[in-house]
């Protein structure tokens, strides 16, 4: 009879929501360390305001949000990359990342675009297809593109592959 008792369940389940929350959270405690690097007031830095209350709305607690702040005071390691590809049937993407290493993360993501027959792209070759954005914000697309089913499949595979890696934050395409 072993295996039949409530915990083991419920231990299966718990697992799995509990790797989601920590996903959720170690991203907005990343933005909120990018945002106090500049100024690790909120009053000030309304940059950071946003990011805490993008937190607290999704139940990180307020002393993990204290202690991003204070790590990031202490150190400031954290960096922003916004970087621009083309996917699928010549989609645009950008992809918004955080992290402590430039170059590995470069390397990660370039490595997942190979994987999913999609280029990055040089600064500015992308981000002209879409509306300027602020931070924390989506990107909306200038000029949707049509692409196919098949098309759609393949964006969907590389955008939940890109989504996966730990220093992304969001990935923006200009497909409808």
């Amino acid at each position: 009879m072993s295996g039949h008792n409530k915990w083991q369940q419920i231990k299966h389940q718990k697992g799995i929501a509990d790797k989601k929350r920590a996903i959720v959270f170690s991203r907005h405690l990343r933005a909120i360390a990018a945002a106090a690097k500049t100024e690790p007031n909120p009053d000030f830095n309304p940059r950071l305001r946003s990011a805490i209350e993008a937190a607290k709305a999704d139940n990180v607690p307020s002393d993990n949000i204290a202690r991003a702040v204070l790590k990031a005071k202490e150190e400031k390691l954290m960096e922003e990359l916004v970087i621009e590809a083309y996917g699928p049937e010549g989609v645009a993407l950008i992809i918004d990342a955080l992290t402590d290493s430039r170059n590995r993360t470069i390397a990660e993501i370039k490595h997942i675009l190979t994987l999913h027959e999609a280029n990055m792209g040089a600064m500015g070759s992308v981000r002209w297809a879409f509306q300027p954005a602020q931070y924390g914000a989506e990107r909306v697309a200038k000029f949707p593109q049509a692409i196919t089913d098949a098309g759609a499949e393949k964006l969907s595979a590389l955008v939940d592959a890109l989504e996966e890696h730990e220093d992304v934050q969001r990935v923006s395409t200009n497909a409808e």
